[in-house]
């Protein structure tokens, strides 16, 4: 068994490297930023928007509706080695809409270098609803 250099156990990070050109695409890192934005239990997709106004019933439309299991709507720009994220969600009510979003924003901010190799430069979060007629887990018989 040959050991590797040290360099050799680095991440290859998006841009220009020796081999080449590393490219990402937008939307992959739409999907990883909206996976990890939806690791946090107290927010997820928000209702989807008609008109300037949230249609929180839209679900029966097949239309987007409000769900903390769903995946927030993202939107990323890449521009060579740097990301700049927008996120649309929805809030578990009455968790403080301020500390859950300062929450997301750091998560992104570690989880997409990590991931990915890009550096975060925004992380723009819309809350468009708050979640407050959550069902309750089935009852066990």
């Amino acid at each position: 068994m040959t050991a590797l250099p040290a360099e050799a156990g680095a991440i290859a990070s998006a841009g220009r490297t020796e081999f080449g050109t590393i490219t990402i695409a937008d939307g992959v890192v739409a999907k990883i930023a909206a996976r990890a934005a939806a690791e946090n239990p107290d927010a997820g997709a928000a209702a989807a928007r008609l008109l300037g106004r949230a249609a929180p019933r839209a679900g029966r439309f097949g239309m987007r509706g409000t769900d903390l299991a769903g995946l927030p709507k993202t939107s990323v720009d890449v521009d060579g080695s740097r990301a700049f994220l927008t996120l649309e969600i929805s809030v578990r009510w009455p968790a403080p809409v301020a500390e859950v979003t300062d929450q997301i924003r750091s998560h992104l901010r570690s989880r997409i270098p990590e991931l990915t190799g890009l550096a975060v430069e925004e992380v723009h979060i819309v809350v468009a609803d708050l979640v407050t007629d959550i069902t309750p887990p089935p009852r066990v018989r």
